[in-house]
């Protein structure tokens, strides 16, 4: 395996938690806040707001699915080496409870099951505010390693 230059995926999603918030991003988009960033597992939190909205008047599946696709993929990332990269082989999320969109706080929590040299699996649950199960979802990234 070659040798890459650069910071590690956890190194960079370090950086990405102290860079300004004015790059464009989901992150910023959705309005994810940073909760933990370890080794092999993430943490972001989101607060539901009127325009998350589904036509029911509840929180959108979409919203979930892109919390879970995020901080299952940032687990990934952390566990990668420098110059190498990850993308969303497949995502399979389960929907336990609606959520309103009234503000209340959502936790989504990733954590990485195999990391492979091509392949690379991923678990997520997403909780409210109250520890209250929203959520889980599985992913398999496919790793991109440069030749």
């Amino acid at each position: 395996m070659t040798d890459h230059a650069g910071p590690t995926g956890l190194e960079l999603l370090q950086m990405f938690m102290t860079a300004p918030k004015d790059a464009p991003n989901i992150g910023n988009l959705l309005g994810f806040t940073y909760e933990k960033l370890e080794f092999g597992e993430v943490s972001f939190s989101i607060a539901t707001r009127p325009d998350f909205a589904n036509p029911l008047g509840s929180v959108h599946g979409g919203i979930c699915a892109t919390l879970l696709d995020s901080v299952m993929g940032c687990a990934v990332h952390s566990t990668l080496g420098p110059g190498i990269g990850y993308s969303t082989l497949e995502i399979k999320v389960n929907y336990i409870r609606t959520v309103p969109t009234d503000g209340r706080k959502l936790i989504g929590t990733g954590k990485v099951v195999h990391a492979g040299r091509s392949t690379a699996t991923a678990e997520g649950k997403v909780v409210d505010e109250d520890g209250r199960l929203v959520a889980h979802a599985s992913t398999t990234c496919l790793i991109h390693t440069p030749k």
